[in-house]
């Protein structure tokens, strides 16, 4: 991933907001700060999940299955639920069946379809884990007052809601 660390120092930013009428030095730098704080957060979170012998990806999917209903989740149900394509899962799915961390099996009430359950190994994985996990994640956001977590999580809304603006043509 390449990371704003390699985009134009602040002369740079001050010599294209000249040239270019539409450039927001404010929004840049903001935008900037942002993907930096991203890679770095990202990058940890890998570190941390590495540990265990995960990935994101795969954090996420035993974690769906913790909350799951006692049938378990289908392939489509992951898919749906971490917006990516059944392949994705497949994949993610495999490995963690690998390691013992889930079972798949046929559906109860339809043996064409597939149910995927924590197994008892991926649940110990996850009783090892959660508490470090959850510290860790106190950790990252130790250095922020409640008041100013309710803040970062209402202006990420509102910075969600303009990402329409890089997709559109």
């Amino acid at each position: 991933m390449v990371t704003s660390r390699a985009f134009p120092d602040q002369q740079a930013l001050l010599e294209l907001a000249n040239r270019y009428p539409e450039f927001d030095l404010a929004s840049v730098e903001t935008c900037l700060a942002f993907l930096d704080t991203t890679a770095d957060v990202y990058e940890a979170l890998d570190a941390h999940f590495a540990r265990y012998g995960l990935s994101m990806g795969k954090f996420t999917l035993l974690m769906q299955l913790l909350q799951a209903p006692e049938q378990g989740l289908t392939p489509s149900d992951f898919a749906e639920r971490a917006g990516v394509t059944r392949a994705t899962i497949t994949g993610l799915l495999d490995g963690l069946e690998r390691e013992g961390w889930l079972r798949r099996q046929p559906y109860p009430s339809d043996r064409r379809m597939l149910s995927v359950q924590l197994t008892d190994k991926g649940q110990q994985l996850l009783s090892q884990m959660l508490p470090d996990h959850f510290c860790r994640t106190t950790g990252l956001m130790a250095n922020l007052t409640t008041t100013e977590k309710k803040t970062l999580i209402k202006l990420l809304a509102k910075v969600r809601t303009g990402t329409p603006a890089m997709r559109e043509p």
